[in-house]
């Protein structure tokens, strides 16, 4: 694990990078880092998410600045500009049921072939997916998410990059860093390896490939 500033963080991401964001409706969400990939004006990013916040917002600065070509997300009714996007065809929405998305990802992370819901079977979203019956049952096969970089919240990271997350800033971050090629962590607080109990880790440092601190 390397610390590093949230600007040379956000400089290792290309334009068209595929960015996989932590948080629900921007709670858990690296504000920081999202405002250096603003500032540096990357595009034409796909961004699977639970959801594009709201305008000024989290992911919502993303989308207010123009930079994404596609979400992949649970929800969009919070974010008119996302909708105006999406209506106008300047981006690409795949709209995904929320606990279909979270097991696509945690699919991803633990190297699953992907998952079979019965969400979605006999409807438009069943369009194009392969059904497997299984006692009788009809599912939809959905296929596992990865992404270039992964970018989470934490409240504490350590020295070597273990990380916890305050109350409901843990939602999606501890199974979206498992699902990202490399992943970059926003830490509100770096403290002495040991403060940490291993009993509250919720990702473990040989996931976290970068950690940008406060300030």
């Amino acid at each position: 694990m390397q610390t590093i500033s949230a600007e040379n963080a956000a400089g290792m991401i290309p334009d068209g990078a595929i960015l996989m964001i932590g948080g629900f409706m921007a709670v858990g969400t690296p504000e920081r880092l999202i405002d250096a990939i603003v500032r540096q004006g990357k595009r034409e990013l796909t961004v699977i998410a639970n959801d594009t916040a709201k305008p000024g917002v989290g992911i919502g600065k993303l989308v207010d600045a123009k930079l994404v070509r596609k979400a992949v997300v649970s929800h969009i009714g919070l974010n008119p500009e996302t909708q105006r996007q999406m209506m106008a065809g300047a981006m690409e929405v795949e709209l995904v049921p929320q606990g279909t998305l979270i097991e696509r990802i945690r699919a991803g992370g633990f190297g699953l072939g992907g998952i079979l819901t019965p969400t979605g079977v006999g409807t438009l979203a069943a369009e194009g997916k392969r059904e497997i019956e299984v006692g009788g049952r009809r599912y939809l096969l959905e296929t596992p998410l990865r992404a270039d970089f992964a970018l989470v919240q934490a409240f504490l990271a350590d020295y070597l990059g273990n990380l916890t997350y305050a109350l409901t800033a843990r939602n999606f971050n501890p199974l979206v860093a498992m699902a990202g090629d490399t992943v970059i962590a926003e830490a509100e607080h770096i403290v002495p390896t040991g403060v940490i109990a291993p009993d509250h880790v919720a990702t473990p440092a040989p996931v976290v490939d970068y950690v940008a601190a406060q300030g």
